[in-house]
């Protein structure tokens, strides 16, 4: 099902990184998200709620949005 905020996701069960693409452009890596908790946010029908219940704000995140780093913006 589709969210009005995540645009789309990837999960690497290696390093444990959750993506998440925004329908804003803005791309985050949440970081240390165990796998099972990406099975359980991929199998919800209603992503954004569970996301936000489950991830936001539980683990650390990095915003990696292409060409938006610091040495991008001087």
């Amino acid at each position: 099902m589709p969210s009005a905020v995540i645009k789309s996701y990837h999960y690497d069960a290696g390093t444990q990184i959750f993506e998440v693409i925004y329908h804003s452009g803005k791309v985050y890596h949440y970081l240390g998200v165990p796998e099972n908790e990406y099975r359980q946010f991929k199998a919800t029908m209603v992503k954004g709620i569970w996301f936000n219940k489950h991830i936001k704000g539980k683990y650390p995140f990095k915003d990696v949005t292409p060409g938006m780093n610091q040495s991008s913006l001087f």
